[in-house]
C-alpha cells in the first residue's frame, strides 16, 4: 500500500483540499493508501482554522490521515498555553506573533482581532475564547514521526546518527545544520518539509517536499511505493523523483 505525504500546508485550506482531489484521483487507479502530513498546518496563510479543523475531522470520521507536528503548530500549543513561553528553536528576537512567523493570522482565522497590535495578555485571553479546546487538544497530540514504505517522515530532520526513536524534538521539528548537508544515508530515506524550495526534491538519503506553501508557491504531494519508490504527484499523474 504506498504512502502519501503532503507538505507544509501553513493555513492553505484550498490548496490542502486540491491535493486530497489529486490523492484520490490516484488512488482510483493504484488502489487505497495512507496520507501523512508532515507539518505546519499553521501560519502566514489565510485559513489554519479551517485547516486544523479538516484534518481533525477527517481523522474523526476514519480516514487514514497521519498528521505530524511541525514547530509552528508546537508555537501555536506553547502560545495558548503560555504567552510568555519561547519556543528553544526560535531565536530570542521573535515571538510567535512576529510578522515574519505568522501567529496574528492563525489567530485571526480564529476570530482574534489584530491579534499582532495589542497587549499579548489580551491576545491570549481571546485566544483561549475563541480556539476549540479540540484543536488545542489535537495540536498538542501530533506525533513528531511516523514509518512506513521503508520511509521516516518528519517535520524538520534527524540528528545523524541517532535512532529515530531517540531523537530529540527539537531535532525532529526544527532542524537544518546537521541534516541537510549530511550526504550519507539515514536510517532510512528521510521524507521531511520544514526548508522551503521551488519543488519536491529527492537527495537520494532524503527528500524535502516543502514547496513553499508559505510563500505563494504550490502544495505538493508524494507517493512511497513499498520499495521506496518516490513519486511526485500532479494534476498529470505521477512524475518519479530521481536522485
Amino acid at each position: 500500500m504506498q504512502t502519501y505525504a503532503i507538505g507544509d500546508i501553513h493555513g492553505h485550506i484550498d490548496l490542502l483540499k486540491g491535493v486530497h482531489d489529486l490523492i484520490a484521483n490516484d488512488m482510483a487507479r493504484h488502489g487505497a493508501g495512507q496520507v501523512v502530513h508532515v507539518g505546519d498546518l499553521v501560519d502566514r496563510g489565510p485559513d489554519s482554522k479551517g485547516v486544523v479543523d479538516y484534518l481533525r475531522q477527517g481523522i474523526a470520521d476514519g480516514q487514514d490521515w497521519v498528521v505530524l507536528k511541525g514547530n509552528h503548530d508546537r508555537m501555536f500549543s506553547l502560545f495558548l498555553d503560555d504567552p510568555a513561553a519561547q519556543d528553544p528553536g526560535l531565536r530570542s528576537v521573535y515571538s510567535w506573533l512576529h510578522p515574519r512567523l505568522g501567529g496574528a493570522t492563525t489567530l485571526e482565522s480564529y476570530g482574534v482581532a489584530n491579534a499582532g497590535d495589542r497587549p499579548v495578555a489580551k491576545v491570549h485571553a481571546d485566544a483561549l475564547g475563541l480556539v476549540p479546546q479540540a484543536h488545542i487538544d489535537f495540536l498538542a497530540n501530533r506525533p513528531t514521526f511516523h514509518r512506513s514504505n521503508g520511509a521516516i517522515f518528519v517535520h524538520a530532520g534527524v540528528r545523524p546518527g541517532i535512532a529515530i526513536t531517540d531523537q530529540d524534538e527539537d531535532d525532529l521539528v526544527w532542524i537544518r545544520q546537521g541534516f541537510l548537508d549530511h550526504d550519507a544515508p539515514f536510517e532510512a530515506l528521510i521524507v521531511h518539509g520544514h526548508t522551503a524550495i521551488d519543488t519536491p526534491t529527492h537527495y537520494g538519503n532524503r527528500v524535502n517536499i516543502d514547496s513553499s506553501a508559505a510563500y505563494g508557491g504550490p502544495l505538493s504531494v508524494i507517493v512511497v511505493e513499498q520499495d521506496t519508490q518516490v513519486f511526485h504527484l500532479t494534476a498529470k499523474g505521477r512524475v518519479p523523483l530521481l536522485d
